[in-house]
């Protein structure tokens, strides 16, 4: 009992700790400190399972990368057609718009200064100092000595709301939990037959949607990457297949969060930006109900 106690009361800190830093996390609509969640390194060695794919943004265009207006702004990135995405497609009349917040010009120490200032010699596709700056997805191309988005055009030059030049990586946990009646007995859906996982999401104030750190290692199509900097994700899922540490959690919300609550999974829910695909592979992973449309037995992972 004290041993449970004590992993009971660790995981309410760690939690408090993932759940804070979601304002600066993957999911959040703001700008992004460079910053690894600790509930990630702690949780690890436990039953964790990490969501990875070698290929990322790679097979997909990405579609919120070339939204607009820019998040947190009323400026209009230039049009890229879906035929026009791929930097080996020619296009000599491509004419991206320049843009970085003045949040990120005014220099916190979470952002890179200016490609031009004279001190600042960045070590693209290689650690440089403490900036990992290597993708997740390999090696990306530099021209006219910034970074290029290994997904393509997005419409827009510079770094909008995000710190580094290239990749900014992002790491939080992905909890999830069996959905249980009150004898404690796995919910099964009635059309899939799977049971039903929930996990911990965050309804976000300034966007009013509901979102999770990303479930998948590599590129993010993230309304705030430009064709210099862009989102890439690592997560892990921390899975409590007993219910006996998650479900008497008081969870509480980051500065950013309205809510924050036990959501059920399925392919209904509308999430931040590609949140609902990674949210999919947890579900697949742990064999739970995903879709009215699917039909399997319910079976513990």
């Amino acid at each position: 009992m004290a041993a449970r106690s004590l992993g009971k009361a660790f995981a309410t800190v760690s939690l408090s700790v993932a759940l804070a830093s979601v304002t600066v996390g993957s999911s959040g609509c703001r700008s992004i400190p460079e910053r690894r969640n600790s509930f990630s390194s702690r949780w690890l060695h436990l039953n964790s399972t990490i969501m990875s794919s070698s290929n990322g943004g790679k097979e997909n265009s990405h579609n919120k990368a070339r939204t607009s207006p820019y998040p947190g702004s009323k400026v209009e990135r230039s049009q890229v057609p879906n035929e026009k995405v791929g930097w080996l497609v020619e296009w000599q009349d491509y004419n991206p718009v320049e843009y970085t917040a003045l949040s990120v010009l005014a220099g916190p120490r979470w952002a890179d200064p200016q490609i031009s200032e004279s001190n600042f010699s960045p070590k693209f596709n290689e650690k440089d100092g403490h900036v990992e700056r290597k993708s997740q997805n390999g090696l990306y191309e530099i021209e006219n000595g910034r970074p290029r988005n290994p997904a393509g055009r997005t419409g827009l030059v510079g770094r909008g709301l995000l710190g580094r030049w290239g990749p900014n990586h992002a790491a939080d946990p992905i909890i999830t939990r069996w959905k249980r009646d009150s004898s404690g007995n796995k919910i099964t859906h009635p059309v899939s037959g799977k049971c039903i996982l929930q996990f911990v999401a965050i309804k976000r104030k300034d966007c009013g949607e509901w979102a999770i750190p990303g479930i998948y290692k590599g590129y993010v199509d993230d309304p705030r990457n430009t064709d210099n900097a862009w989102m890439e994700t690592e997560a892990v899922n921390y899975h409590d297949e007993t219910g006996e540490i998650m479900d008497n959690l008081a969870l509480e919300a980051g500065d950013d969060a309205g809510k924050v609550k036990w959501v059920d999974i399925s392919d209904k829910l509308k999430l931040y930006a590609s949140h609902a695909q990674f949210i999919h592979l947890v579900a697949e992973k742990r064999d739970a109900h995903w879709s009215e449309g699917l039909e399997a037995d319910c079976r513990s992972p």
